[in-house]
């Protein structure tokens, strides 16, 4: 499952509104917002919170609201008596803080979905909401996001702990960064994994799906630019990987742009295109053969004989080779994509301006 941010500190603009609609149409079905962010002016929550899940309704989006119990009271609304208004709103979730007990917490799991602090939750905790009844199909275990650098979860407690909550039967949520407006005062990125602040969104968001036990990414920063949404949904829709390439020779683009199948035997240093077997290769002449560094395209030329026009993708540097010309680079923004390649998946090249 995929998420994005919609954070309240400004009304939802006509910009914005496109922005949520667009994300509903990639394929991102949840939205995260809070309600106690020092920077906001928390008087202006309500009227924008009611929007926000007006729109979620209309889109038929998930919409789960971080909150704390003087963060609720400053909207006029009290955790245990406006259940039914919450829920009329549009929230579909709420994610408990501070000041909260775990026979409130509990209570209010059986009647709609609870976010617990996934970091913080003890085994003290579990037992006292199994005391108080919680249903726990109804709730989930959400990551905090941590805007200041050098302050976010280290891998591998990160997964140890998302194990042991797995054995719990419960669903764990953590958060990417995104690439587009960024939330500030600092605007350093808001991921979970200190390792993912700079790294791609969709990067991290596989990382997280496919090898940090996570059953759902939500983006922590306020957008992802349009060509990441359009990665996300080439990804999760179409399981292709796009890739967006910088020319280095224009010579045989037709072989290189477009969409190819990683080889279902992958290679340790090389993405490997299958379909060169597939195709006419003309006579492709030494070119460019130059140092090929992580993110250079290449093409076999006639000095490899049976091998001329194989297409590879360098997942690390190699030294220079007269039977490959490097003829493009996958720009650096992309470069972290390329090990999450799969065997056997599709990938597509393109350049700036076309679609991915």
């Amino acid at each position: 499952m995929l998420g994005f941010s919609v954070f309240l500190g400004e009304d939802l603009t006509a910009d914005t509104q496109a922005y949520i609609k667009n994300m509903s149409k990639q394929g991102f079905t949840g939205i995260f917002t809070s309600l106690h962010i020092p920077e906001d002016d928390a008087t202006k929550y309500a009227a924008r919170l009611t929007d926000l899940g007006a729109l979620a309704q209309e889109l038929k989006l998930d919409l789960m609201v971080d909150i704390s119990t003087k963060a609720l009271n400053s909207i006029g609304l009290d955790v245990q008596t406006d259940l039914l208004q919450i829920k009329k709103m549009g929230i579909t979730g709420l994610r408990m803080d501070y000041g909260i007990s775990m026979e409130t917490i509990a209570t209010i799991s059986n009647e709609m979905t609870v976010g617990l602090n996934a970091s913080t939750l003890t085994e003290n905790d579990v037992a006292l909401l199994k005391y108080h009844q919680a249903d726990f199909e109804q709730m989930e275990l959400w990551h905090n996001y941590y805007p200041r650098p050098e302050t976010g979860l280290a891998r591998e407690h990160f997964i140890e702990k998302n194990n042991w909550l797995h054995n719990l039967g419960l669903s764990v949520i953590a958060f990417v960064p995104g690439d587009g407006q960024l939330r500030g005062p600092l605007f350093e990125h808001l991921p979970t994994l200190e390792e993912h602040r700079t790294t791609h969104p969709l990067a991290a968001a596989i990382d997280l799906l496919d090898y940090c036990q996570v059953d759902a990414a939500y983006v922590g920063d306020s957008s992802l630019t349009y060509e990441t949404r359009q990665q996300f949904s080439s990804y999760f829709s179409q399981a292709t990987m796009s890739l967006r390439i910088a020319e280095t020779i224009e010579t045989h683009a037709h072989l290189f742009i477009g969409t190819h199948t990683n080889r279902v035997d992958d290679a340790r240093d090389v993405v490997r295109s299958q379909d060169a077997r597939f195709k006419e290769i003309p006579l492709i002449e030494p070119e460019n053969t130059a140092t090929r560094s992580i993110g250079s395209v290449t093409l076999d030329n006639t000095n490899y004989a049976r091998y001329m026009g194989e297409l590879q993708i360098c997942k690390t540097t190699l030294p220079a080779d007269p039977k490959v010309n490097v003829v493009a680079t996958i720009i650096s923004e992309h470069r972290n994509l390329i090990n999450y390649i799969k065997p056997g998946q599709h990938f597509t090249l393109y350049k700036k301006g076309e679609t991915n």
